[in-house]
């Protein structure tokens, strides 16, 4: 984009007669002028092809595409939920009786992702923006192709109205309780530390900020967010869950206090939630949850942060409990958990860091009627992490995860290696 034709125009004519200057007298003004004439024809076509090529929104606003190439090999020395993005590590008690290893190895692009970002424009005496954020992490097709059949999702989509000391978010977006978010290129599709200690489901909502301005400054969010379970739904039509048959919206609030600026911002906030889950009888359950969670940027190469939580029946909100909502009897599951990670960026190209996670639920929730326990009774998550990014949008890495989850029969433990390489455009 050219947004100062009429300079680059005389800057091409100076260009195109400056030679002209030092050459011998003979050097008519005629030629003089032709050459000029050559040089600013030369920009109109140049002009004239860029405006063919360039893609303009219908609102004349300003969109920015993005996106991240990534390819994931991996392995696994067990048997765990999800191959790729493994979550916790399966019970071997119902491993295939084939006689084959669990341990596997394999690889995908399904957390590629593309994002769309709009700006540019002001309604309400606020400045509008939008974004969409997308990937391949939406399920395969069942076909013998697996993995190299992944279906597109919606990660994130919101629209954002920003006036000077409020900001109204109306989207799909982590919860409010759930800013923090660790870093790792291994677990994209689903984040690090989920069913871990991560409360991170992307969710329906709408949302308020207030915050003041300043060195340091203090805000609040509060939002209403759909209800949902951690369940899945049929290929394409959706019936109602429990948590929507409640008819009422989950509510979520935070204060927060931030200082610093971009990678030097700190935060600490603490949060509480508070939803409803149906049961026979015209009852309501209640899934509810009080929140810490920081973010301390120890000048622009270290970092610290984490999140934390204590609560019950939170699987609806990212797999809390470790994806159990309800313990024995149907009872709201308690439970509590909780993560922090510690990153370092030595040079600008080099980055590591590692961190751990916890889900915790109460055992006396799970507690079986003939002895025993069952579900899942305790998810313990290690990370570590390695990346360079030589430049150009590339980036290559590593991260080696130990995934601890207990039963009641046994702990089953699983390490997953994942080595991956893209390109950010």
């Amino acid at each position: 984009m050219l947004p100062h034709r009429p300079f680059v125009l005389l800057a091409l004519v100076a260009l195109a007669s400056a030679p002209l200057a030092a050459q011998e007298p003979q050097d008519s003004l005629a030629e003089r002028v032709r050459r000029a004439e050559e040089a600013i024809e030369l920009l109109r076509a140049q002009l004239a092809e860029q405006a063919q090529s360039k893609v303009q929104a219908r609102q004349r606003n300003t969109v920015e595409i993005s996106g991240l190439v990534l390819m994931n090999a991996f392995y696994n020395s067990g048997k765990t939920n999800n191959s790729d993005v493994p979550l916790h590590a399966d019970t071997l008690v119902s491993t295939d009786r084939t006689g084959l290893p669990t341990a596997n190895v394999g690889a995908t692009l399904r957390q590629t992702r593309v994002g769309v970002t709009v700006s540019g424009a002001r309604a309400l005496g606020a400045a509008l923006s939008g974004d969409l954020q997308m990937d391949f992490f939406g399920g395969q097709q069942p076909s013998v192709g697996g993995r190299t059949f992944p279906l597109l999702r919606i990660r994130t989509a919101s629209l954002r109205l920003d006036w000077s000391r409020l900001t109204l978010l109306v989207g799909q977006e982590k919860p409010v309780i759930a800013q923090q978010v660790p870093v790792s290129f291994a677990s994209a599709g689903v984040p690090l530390f989920a069913r871990a200690g991560n409360l991170w489901l992307w969710v329906p909502q709408v949302r308020l900020t207030a915050h003041s301005v300043g060195r340091i400054r203090f805000g609040g969010d509060a939002a209403a967010l759909a209800p949902m379970q951690y369940k899945a739904q049929g290929p394409f039509f959706t019936q109602p869950d429990s948590a929507e048959r409640s008819r009422r919206p989950v509510v979520e609030g935070r204060a927060f206090v931030q200082w610093g600026e971009e990678d030097a911002e700190s935060e600490i906030g603490v949060g509480g939630h508070l939803g409803w889950i149906a049961t026979t009888g015209d009852s309501l359950l209640r899934s509810r949850a009080i929140t810490a969670d920081f973010r301390l940027a120890l000048g622009t190469k270290l970092s610290l942060a984490g999140s934390a939580f204590t609560g019950q029946a939170l699987a609806g909100i990212g797999g809390g409990g470790i994806g159990q909502d309800l313990g024995t009897g149907g009872v709201p599951l308690r439970t509590r958990g909780g993560w922090v990670q510690l990153d370092v960026r030595p040079t600008f190209a080099w980055e590591l860091g590692g961190g751990v996670g916890i889900d915790d639920p109460n055992d006396d929730d799970l507690e079986g009627s003939a002895g025993g326990y069952a579900g899942r009774l305790r998810n313990l998550v290690k990370a570590a992490h390695l990346m360079w990014r030589p430049g150009g949008g590339l980036l290559f890495g590593a991260e080696v995860r130990r995934i601890e989850t207990t039963y009641s029969s046994a702990v089953e433990r699983v390490t997953h290696v994942n080595v991956y390489a893209g390109l950010f455009f």
